[in-house]
């Protein structure tokens, strides 16, 4: 296969040296990367990895615990109490 055009993507600074660390550590560099992801891309249709993204009742529980509110628990006994689950 011929490589014969640019792709240009901009980043902050430290993402670009945390994944360059990252990378280099798996002995690719970030061209490597980029073409291998659009390959996928092209050659599937989709992503090659799943973009998750939490429902309204996900981003409430977030909010809410981000806000101090919640609860913690010493063991998973004492969480199922709480939840009135018996084993």
């Amino acid at each position: 296969m011929i490589s014969d055009t640019t792709v240009k993507a901009r980043i902050s600074q430290d993402v670009k040296e945390r994944a360059v660390s990252a990378l280099a550590k798996m002995g690719l560099n970030t061209s490597d990367l980029i073409r291998m992801v659009m390959i996928r891309v092209a050659d599937e249709g989709k992503l090659p990895f799943d973009i998750k993204t939490p429902n309204v009742v996900t981003k409430e529980a977030i909010e809410e615990l981000e806000k101090g509110n919640g609860k913690a628990f010493s063991s998973t006994n004492a969480l199922f109490d709480d939840l009135g689950i018996w084993c």
